[in-house]
């Protein structure tokens, strides 16, 4: 975090360094081959079309009332192939769509020290596509993804390849394939961003170590959040909310170690959190209220604890498929539990054991969904209160919070 403050206020510093300001009516291209580094193209006129521009030094280029750059839907409206560069208030259309090349309203390769700030990007097909670059600050930006189009004609609204020290902060992307997208991105921040309404993720995360993501927004995403193969990752304060479907979660995680996932707010989705492959990883202050599934948990995760965590009004507040759990439970708040507090220190005298023998029974067979409000559901929840071992022995916890902590809503 201190190193990405740093970054911040490097760029900004940056940003200030002094240079000549000069009017562009047209030939962005032509005014970018004319101009000293450091100087500053102000855009003045409503439309430029004029193919793919290049931004191959450092300068700022900065559009008055949101002119308009239309790439024609043939390639890639501005490559910016120098470090130092700052694009602001900008409106991209037209980006060309390629199965072969990821075409970008803005395409950023081998670079550092780059702003793109407040700029609108309308049916790109990559909106931003960043590539083996560093220093790189996303910032204030609408993405909204193309209409009427096959899902393998829509690309990324944010996207990072071999990257570090990057900063997304309060974008809202929408209609892309997956909204943001990290690969192999280190030390690097995502936050108060908006991804809702993509088709398939609005966050996916791969081979990205040492991360942050906290204050997000992610809602109706195709298949919500994935968070896979990657460790050190810290996911605070998010909410997840309203991601359904047969293959949908809030937030999938998958071979992840060694995280931190605090205060996030899972609500009405499909599955609350799919942990798969998860070890020694925390899971604290988080609530999951009104899922199918709250907590999806994985027989091979392990090492994990859930600690102060809020369980309302789920189907199922926590499932597993296999009956050994290595897995830690304590000091959480079940609004199922029937037990009472006759020690009076807040957390009930007997364990609670929140995986049902009906929700176990739907875990190896999903058909049996259609019992899930009938007689026989309930038969089988009394009978694992009279006969507990039914369900996994160690999944339990042994201090169950009586009341909802006041904290974990933010």
């Amino acid at each position: 975090m201190k190193n990405l403050l740093l970054f911040l206020f490097a760029l900004q510093c940056t940003v200030l360094a002094l240079g000549r300001q000069i009017e562009v009516t047209k030939g962005v291209n032509l005014a970018i081959a004319k101009a000293l580094p450091g100087d500053t193209l102000v855009l003045t006129a409503k439309l430029y079309k004029e193919g793919t521009i290049e931004v191959n030094k450092p300068i700022h280029l900065i559009g008055l009332n949101k002119p308009v750059i239309d790439a024609e839907g043939k390639k890639d409206n501005l490559i910016v192939s120098s470090s130092g560069v700052k694009i602001q208030g900008i409106k991209f259309i037209g980006t060309g769509v390629s199965s072969m090349e990821d075409y970008a309203a803005i395409q950023v390769k081998n670079s550092r020290n780059i702003w793109i700030f407040n700029n609108e990007f309308e049916g790109a097909y990559f909106g931003i596509h960043v590539s083996n670059s560093t220093d790189v600050l996303v910032q204030n930006n609408t993405l909204v993804g193309p209409k009427n189009r096959e899902q393998h004609e829509i690309g990324n609204g944010i996207h990072f390849w071999k990257c570090s020290r990057i900063s997304i902060l309060n974008n809202s992307i929408s209609g892309h394939r997956d909204g943001i997208y990290f690969e192999f991105v280190r030390n690097s921040l995502i936050r108060g961003n908006k991804s809702k309404e993509n088709h398939r993720y609005g966050l996916h995360f791969m081979f990205s170590d040492s991360d942050y993501y906290y204050r997000n927004y992610f809602e109706a995403n195709g298949a919500g959040v994935a968070v896979m193969y990657s460790s050190h990752v810290h996911m605070f304060e998010n909410q997840f909310a309203k991601n359904w479907g047969s293959s949908a979660y809030g937030l999938l995680l998958k071979d992840i170690r060694d995280s931190k996932i605090l205060k996030n707010h899972f609500d009405n989705n499909s599955i609350g959190i799919h942990a798969e492959g998860c070890s020694r990883s925390f899971f604290g202050r988080n609530t999951f209220a009104n899922n199918g599934y709250g907590l999806r948990l994985q027989a091979d995760c392990d090492e994990n604890e859930f600690a102060f965590n809020t369980f309302i009004q789920n189907s199922f507040d926590l499932i597993t498929n296999g009956f050994t759990t290595l897995n830690t439970l304590k000091f959480n708040y079940w609004d199922q539990y029937k037990g009472f507090d006759l020690h009076r220190d807040g957390c009930g005298d007997e364990p609670y054991r929140p995986m049902s023998l009906f929700g176990l029974l739907l875990e190896r067979n999903p058909l049996n969904a259609i019992l899930l409000r009938s007689i026989l559901a309930g038969v089988l929840d009394q009978l694992e209160r009279l006969i507990p071992g039914l369900t996994p022995e160690n999944l339990k916890d042994p201090y169950p919070l009586i009341h909802k902590p006041t904290y974990v809503t933010r």
